[in-house]
């Protein structure tokens, strides 16, 4: 029921991460691992303003996953991570090992603090942001972290979700 993927977090440490399975079991790891390193390298444009930069339509999602995905209720497990001091309810996504791998030195500021659950381009542009304009809300999220600023977050990230705005 869970799918736990080894990510990145604070200071280049890796940990287990908990999200609900949204693809077959077994699913190969290629297209998205091929996609993201595309994306991260900036061969990936968006050809319309509302077009997202995710792998959409996907075979190998799940009817259960397609809903979890939409619903975003696929992150809820992360609350383990939460109580376990691997992640906050706040902060710059976790990515992936190999995603972190292709990391430029400025991509990797964005494990200076603990990753989040929801993040400021989560609520800021959540799947149509590019990656280094992601980088660049995770480092003004960084540079200028506060209650104010978590607190505006969490609420903007549930009328995100329940409006499911870039959700796939």
């Amino acid at each position: 029921v869970f799918y736990r993927p080894e990510v990145v977090g604070k200071n280049g440490r890796r940990f287990t991460m908990f999200k609900f399975r949204s693809m077959i079991t077994g699913a190969s790891k290629k297209p998205h691992k091929e996609y993201v390193t595309n994306h991260i390298k900036g061969a990936i444009q968006k050809d319309k303003p509302d077009q997202p930069l995710k792998i959409t339509n996907d075979p190998r999602i799940t009817r259960v996953g397609r809903f979890l995905r939409k619903t975003s209720l696929d992150e809820l497990p992360q609350l383990i991570n939460v109580l376990k001091g691997q992640m906050s309810l706040v902060g710059p996504r976790p990515c992936l090992t190999y995603e972190y791998e292709i990391y430029k030195d400025w991509h990797k500021k964005r494990t200076m603090v603990k990753p989040g659950i929801t993040g400021l381009w989560q609520v800021v542009g959540r799947s149509e942001v590019q990656f280094e304009d992601m980088v660049l809300l995770d480092l003004y999220y960084i540079y200028n972290r506060g209650i104010e600023l978590d607190f505006n977050i969490l609420i903007e990230t549930i009328f995100v979700v329940l409006r499911k705005k870039g959700a796939h």
